[in-house]
């Protein structure tokens, strides 16, 4: 009698400000142990800004978001928000990102993950011509910023970042050059 084989999926875990000068440390090493630990395969980190991959069985993100930010804090002691997208999930962002990424450098266009869908209401009160020539579109649970002098000197990226616009919102941003590294760590 042969056992069947289980199906998985490969997601990416993001965890938000983590190793961000001095507070908040996780090392890689242990985030990888967090998520072996809660059952998953194939773990691995990428970078020390908190963006891990795994396999597993289960299929709903939110859950395995949820699950990880309860066990991040059982290990670390502190709360950290957590996104967990599945690998088509970060081909299709990159494929429908609006600005010609080819061209550009990785530190110029960017990438915010959030945890559910905000909707353009939010953004209605932002003069987005007065950040020219800084731009940001919506996409499917994510913003795409181009920021030409990087996300450092983004006055776009700081008006952006308001509490009255991402609030009730878990965001965290990536640049381009992290989210091609994930896309194809996630990939088939």
């Amino acid at each position: 009698m042969t056992k069947k084989a289980t199906a998985t999926t490969t997601y990416a875990a993001l965890l938000r400000g983590i190793n961000v000068g001095g507070s908040k440390k996780v090392p890689m090493a242990e985030l990888r142990a967090v998520l072996e630990g809660l059952g998953h395969g194939d773990v691995q980190t990428y970078l020390q800004s908190g963006n891990a991959v795994f396999s597993s069985a289960r299929t709903d993100p939110a859950a395995l978001a949820r699950e990880l930010e309860a066990a991040v804090e059982a290990h670390f002691g502190f709360r950290v928000a957590c996104l967990v997208v599945d690998g088509a999930y970060l081909r299709a962002v990159a494929e429908a990102c609006p600005f010609p990424a080819a061209e550009l450098e990785g530190k110029q266009l960017h990438a915010t993950f959030f945890s559910e869908q905000p909707g353009p209401e939010r953004f209605a009160a932002l003069d987005a011509a007065a950040f020219l020539p800084e731009e940001y579109r919506l996409g499917d649970r994510v913003l795409y910023l181009y920021a030409p002098d990087g996300l450092g000197r983004s006055k776009l990226a700081e008006a952006l970042a308001k509490p009255a616009v991402a609030k009730g919102i878990d965001a965290t941003t990536r640049n381009w050059n992290t989210v091609a590294k994930l896309v194809e760590l996630t990939g088939p």
